[in-house]
């Protein structure tokens, strides 16, 4: 199949061989807010009868050039994530009804289900109580089956390094130190001091803190936090999506990103105890026994480096947009704020001196 280079290519001749049905017309409109992909609504009309939906999401590569180029890795996660990830899993993502990607992974196309009237989550605004709660039990689904299980570490689409990769540790060390120097240029009236001296001293320690804890790991979303949220509109049921970031490290690191970045840091220094035993006991669910309560507490601490991390490499490398720009502010305020109170930098440094 030819892979939709943009909108305009979604058509009746295109999308019909790929579900295997005769598609009539389409309609295709632009949903989400993605700033490394583009995600629209399909709505098809179909010439006869059929057991297929009406609408379809379908994500495609960024319509800008540069941002596809560099980001063609996110893009063999999130393919690979579908097709051979997802149904081993038991956290909840859209199913998946056709995924393509060139050899060059700078063009992909995945045909989702339409979760509608299931609405995404607002990072700045941030979440309730009620929907983190069903954020960290959906992620025990996607760490407890893959925990500590050396199948993970073959995928090709790994977004991070994996653990005991010391040299692609420092490799994103040094990429991480330059993503906040552009963050800081660029947007630097606009941060505090103090979250400043903070952003700079986490990115200095990303080597040391990737190092920490290289035995316990399991797949991770990478990028866990509201904007990739789907929530049903009585807030009972929740759908992951965007998976360009999928990687094999320390699960507290996508719990962690997920509390600091996407709710009020008021709300999370209250909650975030509760949060992380739910988490913790979700996760004894999938047959863990080896792991209390106390451990998870600091791994939790320890992963909130997760957030500044993605949110600098997120500012360096993707479009930037108005929106964009006061989401990666917000969110590197809460983070910030959450490695001083969970005095995380104080933590790897004590990994160090071991």
């Amino acid at each position: 199949m030819t892979i939709p280079r943009g909108p305009q290519d979604v058509t009746p001749a295109w999308l019909g061989p790929v579900l295997g049905a005769d598609v009539r017309d389409v309609d295709v409109t632009a949903i989400g807010t993605g700033q490394t992909g583009a995600t629209y609504r399909v709505r098809a009309t179909y010439a006869a009868e059929t057991d297929l939906p009406a609408t379809f999401a379908v994500k495609l590569s960024a319509q800008d050039d540069a941002v596809r180029e560099r980001v063609a890795l996110g893009y063999r996660s999130e393919v690979e994530y579908y097709a051979r990830v997802a149904g081993r899993m038991s956290i909840p993502v859209p199913p998946c009804f056709y995924s393509e990607i060139s050899d060059d992974g700078a063009d992909f196309v995945l045909v989702l289900a339409d979760m509608a009237p299931a609405v995404q989550g607002d990072q700045i605004a941030g979440c309730s109580a009620q929907e983190a709660t069903l954020a960290v039990e959906a992620l025990a689904g996607l760490h407890g089956p893959s925990w500590c299980d050396p199948e993970w570490m073959a995928l090709s689409g790994i977004a991070m390094p994996k653990p005991g990769d010391d040299a692609a540790a420092g490799g994103l060390g040094e990429i991480s130190v330059m993503a906040a120097g552009i963050l800081v240029d660029k947007l630097g009236g606009d941060i505090s001091e103090q979250d400043k001296e903070t952003l700079t001293a986490a990115m200095s320690l990303v080597t040391p803190w990737l190092k920490a804890e290289p035995t316990r790991y399991a797949l991770m979303h990478g990028d866990y936090r509201l904007d990739n949220m789907l929530f049903d509109p009585d807030r009972t049921r929740i759908t992951i999506v965007d998976w360009q970031t999928v990687g094999i490290g320390l699960p507290g690191r996508d719990l962690a990103y997920f509390t600091a970045t996407s709710l009020d840091p008021d709300v999370r220094s209250t909650i975030e105890k509760d949060l992380v035993d739910q988490y913790h006991r979700a996760l004894l669910g999938y047959g863990i026994t080896d792991y209390d309560f106390d451990t998870c507490w600091r791994d939790y601490r320890l992963g909130v480096v997760q957030a500044p991390l993605l949110t600098g490499l997120g500012f360096a490398f993707a479009a930037s947009t108005e929106r964009g720009d006061e989401m990666m502010l917000t969110m590197l305020h809460r983070s910030c704020r959450a490695i001083r109170e969970l005095e995380t930098l104080e933590l790897i440094t004590s990994y160090q001196a071991n």
